[in-house]
């Protein structure tokens, strides 16, 4: 029986940090598209595109990762790992699927 409130407990703590890292992905997309590529582009300073776009792309990676050790450790189904999957690649997709599939 600890066992299983141990797994529930991990379980959970997983899912609330997937949460953050779907909301702070998000946010840099929002960063490296109206901040960022501005800046390259407007005033030639291509330093923010590579900070930026590093940060995003390893919060890429993460919401990936995490969306798959989630899947099998919640039983997630095809389908919902499929939205949550596209998501990712859907400018804001995030946003939408942190506040429609992931509140319990």
């Amino acid at each position: 029986m600890l066992f299983m409130d141990l797994q529930f407990i991990k379980c959970y703590n997983m899912l609330e940090f997937f949460k953050k890292i779907a909301l702070l992905e998000g946010i840099s997309l929002l960063a490296l598209l109206f901040f960022a590529m501005p800046m390259k582009y407007i005033f030639d300073q291509e330093i923010y595109v590579k900070t930026i776009g590093m940060a995003h792309g390893i919060l890429f990676i993460a919401y990936i990762v995490l969306a798959i050790l989630l899947k099998f450790s919640l039983n997630w189904s095809y389908k919902l790992f499929t939205i949550i999957s596209i998501a990712s690649i859907i400018p804001f997709g995030t946003f939408y699927v942190e506040r429609k599939y992931l509140v319990r």
